[in-house]
């Protein structure tokens, strides 16, 4: 029998009423596993009126009741954390390593969570004027609402729901319908840690959905992460709504390789950058920038540690990379593969052709390397989001940094050197949010910020770490004067010694 997603709201499962749903599909099989309810607006606004009660206590809760619903909710999160990478590589496809790693990252913001009364830490100048202090305090939005993407369907939506809720915010989330079974397992851990019912809702569907949180009264703020052109119109739709945005897009990230670097650090680096996970993350390394002459050995480097990942099932131990999430979207990546000759791109690896046997109507891809690639080829372009890396080449260290500078994305980028000079250079020249110095996939750990430049961001903050409190949280500065006792009118006794 297939197996049904249905929304979370007010605490409960409640079944979808739309009578629509979406196929998710396994993707080492190709095989339809389960079906998604897809929402009406009704069923959007029944999630956000059931946020919208629950702030009413939640917001004005004690920061020790909330963090301690956190503490029991990381413990839990911690136990079930194999329970969730199972479902995370059931509909996505990726091995379970690499589902392993995302629930671990996302624990890094539930803990970021747990000691939120730091960060919330209001501030006090005292004596400003005669009897006169003002204090700086932060309180809650209100009811707040997360889109997240298909490709880490645990841990984006635990870069916002954490913070959110700590800081005394409710919360709608809208996961990816390609993999929604994760975020229902969440759902239902916060409900055993203690979560008051409708603080946390899930409502799963479409563009209907997700118009209808973009556009509701009661929605304070928006959360996504996804491609450029939605991110784009995530931040032009909310916000003209009157909403607060934060809304991460694509990228193009680049590892800029100097003639003095380790080149096998480098081609290792290159590797796990661009094919883990299958390509499928906004923080691949998607274009290697070889400076120089050491173009031709470092292909060769990449070439041979690429040609040795074992591909295969998500649920087969012995495999590195499990398929793509989708048909649709498999053979959108192997365009780009089978184009790129056209392009003037030297095709050194075509994966377009890889197949599991056993697993034949699988998604699958294997690894493709394209050398010499021009910047006008649409591989370089475009986001590819699968595992195909390019190889770019250029003379000189100021010709790398005008290449990458020159692309309208700004996520992520790595530089690989021994000279120190050259990585300070680079970290204060380069237009990216995030910046690696031997370290080719450079996210932030938990309590620092994630996030980038240019077309990558859109809105002011930058998700999690103090970005994210801040995104959760609106400034509120309070100036209080009171008499002292000692000015009391005659006959009137506080207690306090006359002093004057």
């Amino acid at each position: 029998m297939t197996k049904i997603v249905n929304h979370w709201i007010g605490g409960k499962t409640v079944e979808g009423a739309s009578g629509t749903y979406g196929p998710v599909t396994d993707p080492a099989t190709g095989a339809v596993t389960t079906k998604v309810a897809f929402a009406t607006v009704d069923e959007v606004d029944a999630a956000v009126a059931a946020a919208q009660d629950a702030f009413a206590t939640w917001g004005q809760s004690s920061l020790a009741q909330r963090t301690s619903i956190l503490f029991k909710f990381r413990a839990l999160l911690d136990a079930h954390r194999d329970e969730i990478a199972e479902l995370i590589t059931a509909e996505h496809g990726k091995v379970h390593s690499d589902a392993l790693g995302e629930v671990a990252r996302g624990l890094e913001i539930v803990d970021l969570a747990c000691g939120i009364n730091v960060q919330l830490k209001g501030e006090l100048s005292t004596q400003v004027a005669s009897r006169v202090d003002v204090a700086a305090i932060r309180q809650p939005l209100g009811v707040v609402a997360g889109i997240t993407p298909f490709n880490f369907p645990a841990m984006v939506p635990m870069w916002m729901f954490p913070l959110a809720i700590a800081c005394g915010n409710t919360f709608v989330l809208k996961p990816s319908e390609k993999d929604p079974s994760a975020s229902l397992k969440l759902a239902e851990l916060l409900a055993e840690a203690g979560l008051p019912d409708g603080v946390f809702n899930v409502v799963h569907g479409d563009k209907v959905a997700v118009d209808r949180l973009l556009e509701h009264p009661d929605v304070k703020a928006v959360s996504f992460v996804g491609s450029t052109p939605i991110a784009r119109y995530i931040h032009t739709t909310a916000s003209a709504n009157g909403k607060r945005v934060q809304a991460l897009g694509g990228a193009k990230n680049h590892m800029l390789v100097l003639p003095d670097a380790d080149l096998d650090a480098a081609a290792d680096a290159a590797v796990s950058a661009a094919y883990g996970s299958a390509g499928e993350r906004c923080m691949a390394i998607s274009a290697v920038v070889a400076v120089g002459a050491i173009g031709d050995e470092l292909v060769d480097k990449i070439r041979e540690r690429a040609e040795k990942i074992k591909i295969g099932p998500g649920n087969d131990p012995t495999s590195e990379m499990g398929p793509l999430i989708t048909k649709v979207h498999r053979d959108k990546v192997a365009s780009y593969v089978a184009g790129a000759a056209a392009e003037g791109s030297e095709v050194v690896l075509d994966g377009t052709g890889y197949t599991v046997d056993g697993f034949e109507d699988g998604h699958w891809i294997g690894i493709s390397l394209l050398d010499k690639v021009p910047t006008t080829a649409k591989a370089y372009q475009d986001e590819i989001f699968g595992p195909v890396l390019c190889v770019l080449r250029v003379d000189t260290y100021e010709d790398g940094v005008a290449l990458i500078n020159s692309s309208p994305f700004g996520n992520g980028t790595a530089i690989f050197t021994r000279d120190g000079g050259a990585a300070r250079r680079f970290q204060l020249e380069i237009e990216a949010g995030m910046v690696g110095v031997n370290v080719p996939i450079p996210v932030p750990v938990g309590y620092h910020s994630f996030g980038g430049w240019k077309d990558s961001l859109f809105g002011d903050h930058h998700i999690y770490g103090n970005d994210g409190t801040h995104f959760y949280t609106r400034g509120k500065v309070v100036t209080t004067r009171w008499p002292d006792p000692a000015d009391a009118p005659a006959g009137v006794d506080l207690g306090f010694p006359r002093n004057h």
